[in-house]
């Protein structure tokens, strides 16, 4: 999907509440978000358009809290460039709709992306290895600064528990009823949905493997920069199992060849920094699943996004992981 001019010189027009009339601004990437990149005067931001129906105001503001605390703890997040009121975010209405948007903007940290740093150097199982030890080790401090922080009152993001993930409404939508469906496969998916639903229940939310999470840990949102490792896109960011964090960062390498190492160096590098028992690590694989079919409903839900041409191919994907997860 490109960003039309409109939205370009919508986004323009916003630029004053950060004092940034007169940047040059272009068009980065339309998912969550629509984001642009903005130069003035030597320094550069991120703008966000957020989608109108995902997050409240009110919960875009708590994961601004969130990631405030996370910079407090030392860990390399993103930095939010505040109004020239203070303000995290603003709302505007789009031009001839009756559609309110909320746009935040965020201090540019200059990298590449960690999956294009790895793609350049494929077949480099070492470099790969101590990329995803690293990660762990990440993952390990969100986890630990997540687990003895308190939030605050009025503190609200959504929930990637059991009813988020797999139930009636989950928060990516009803994966198991996709039009693209045959009956097979939607009775598959059930299938799977209820073993992951009967699964966490009966696992429940320990304190030490539930807490805020990222939700969205892969290598695409990892910026390798002068001072290392530094997160982005927390806009997944919600409560949910630590185990939900490795599964994302493992998924798309799920069916590489090193994948046994990539996991193992994963692990090492987080319980480097963090505890993580073998029965923790036991529910990786039903994560793993919970990813596969969750993305479906992903998808399906932002046809705007012009990636419906894939379904049919995720579903193959996840209706195989179903399988090979009820037979294991």
């Amino acid at each position: 999907m490109q960003i039309d001019n409109d939205l370009l010189e919508f986004a323009r027009q916003t630029l004053p509440e950060w004092s940034l009339e007169g940047a040059q601004i272009e068009p980065i990437t339309v998912s969550e978000n629509v984001t642009f990149r903005v130069d003035k005067d030597g320094l550069s931001y991120v703008l966000r358009i957020h989608r109108s129906w995902y997050h409240t105001l009110e919960e875009l503001e708590s994961g601004l809290i969130w990631t405030d605390a996370l910079r407090g703890s030392g860990i390399d997040v993103p930095e939010p460039l505040l109004t020239t009121g203070g303000k995290g975010f603003v709302t505007r209405t789009l031009p001839g709709t009756l559609e309110s948007r909320n746009i935040g903007a965020l201090k540019w940290v200059e990298g590449d992306v960690l999956a294009e740093v790895i793609r350049r150097d494929a077949n480099d199982t070492d470099a790969l290895c101590r990329y995803f030890r690293q990660l762990g080790a990440i993952a390990a401090s969100i986890h630990a600064q997540a687990t003895d922080w308190n939030a605050p009152p009025n503190f609200k993001r959504h929930a990637f528990d059991a009813a988020g993930l797999v139930g009636e409404h989950p928060f990516w939508g009803r994966f198991w009823e996709i039009p693209q469906l045959r009956s097979e496969q939607a009775d598959l998916l059930r299938q799977g949905r209820e073993v992951i639903a009967d699964t966490l229940d009966r696992y429940g939310q320990p304190r030490e493997t539930y807490s805020m999470i990222h939700a969205d840990l892969h290598m695409h949102n990892l910026v390798l920069s002068s001072h290392g490792l530094h997160i982005i896109d927390f806009d997944d960011a919600g409560f949910g199992w630590h185990q939900f964090d490795l599964a994302v960062a493992l998924h798309e390498y799920l069916e590489h060849k090193a994948y046994p190492e990539i996991l193992a160096a994963l692990l090492d590098g987080y319980r480097a920094h963090r505890s993580f028992d073998s029965e923790a690590a036991k529910l990786i694989p039903l994560f793993l699943l919970v990813r596969s079919v969750m993305a479906l409903g992903w998808v399906h839900q932002r046809p705007e996004l012009g990636q419906e041409k894939y379904i049919p191919e995720m579903i193959e994907h996840a209706c195989r992981h179903v399988r090979r997860f009820l037979d294991a």
